[in-house]
């Protein structure tokens, strides 16, 4: 497996151009502040930018925790990419990735310079500054996952390379956006959640009262239990299929949290209208 890598400062817009350049150079995955990224997909390892230090950033983005170490190994060991890129702030670190990866050091570093003008760079700096954006190289459906509590938008970008290789390349990525970096820390009640919840499974038409919901929030994402009653007449499967899909929709789109499951059961039927407590 033959490594390169694309160095420059933090905030520089390396994870901007990763996709960019690792079809450039012919690499099949590439590594990110801890993730390994293959065809627009995560595969393994767990994201820097979700710590809350930066210290803890660090660590987590040279794979200083041998577990987290093993995993992104063990996921190259399974696809067996041909050439890898690394991103990194400088070619020392982009060094230690590769050595707690056991992988050889890179036989390219291709610095942020090379890729972007002063402008860009500039650019890039100032809106991590101000605004606290980060890009993750991989689509918003994916990284939703990984990021669940977080804003995620997408971002879907038609990119002109230097090469006639790559010429009319449609790149997929997210712009993660940590809301404690610009907005102050933010935690959100389980209750919160529920009370969401239950009005959007309320909304689906079928439904008649909801009893009980219980929320579980992790650092992964939120599992949501109903238990709902349905009216007399309907057909039962398709009305609790559709209240999953609006749990789901709405939960992630009012709290940018990433629901893992959503259970709901029907404990009763009713006839009639009922007050939909």
């Amino acid at each position: 497996m033959e490594v390169v890598a694309l160095v420059g400062p933090s905030g520089t817009g390396k994870s901007h151009r990763a996709q960019l350049v690792a079809y450039d150079l012919g690499a099949d995955a590439v590594i990110d502040d801890g993730l390994l990224v293959r065809e627009g997909k995560i595969l393994a390892g767990k994201s820097a930018k979700r710590e809350e230090t930066r210290m803890a950033a660090i660590r987590r983005a040279i794979f200083a925790d041998p577990d987290h170490a093993a995993e992104v190994r063990a996921a190259l060991d399974q696809v067996q990419p041909e050439r890898l890129l690394i991103l990194g702030t400088s070619e020392k670190m982009v060094r230690r990735i590769a050595s707690a990866l056991r992988l050889d050091a890179p036989v390219r570093v291709i610095p942020i310079e090379a890729v972007a003008s002063p402008v860009e760079i500039r650019r890039a700096r100032r809106v991590r500054q101000q605004e606290g954006k980060h890009v993750v190289p991989a689509p918003t459906f994916d990284v939703r996952r990984t990021f669940s509590g977080y804003l995620v938008d997408p971002l879907r970008l038609w990119l002109r390379s230097r090469t006639e290789r790559a010429r009319d390349m449609v790149i997929e990525k997210s712009v993660v956006r940590p809301t404690f970096s610009s907005l102050g820390r933010f935690t959100i009640a389980d209750t919160v959640v529920s009370s969401i919840a239950a009005r959007a499974c309320l909304q689906v038409e079928g439904i008649s009262r909801v009893f009980r919901v219980s929320v579980e929030i992790t650092r992964e994402g939120v599992a949501i239990n109903l238990d709902v009653a349905v009216r007399y007449g309907v057909q039962i499967e398709s009305v609790l299929v559709e209240a999953q899909r609006a749990v789901k929709a709405v939960v992630e789109y009012m709290t940018a949290l990433f629901v893992m499951t959503v259970n709901v059961h029907a404990r009763k039927v009713t006839v009639g209208s009922v007050p939909p407590a």
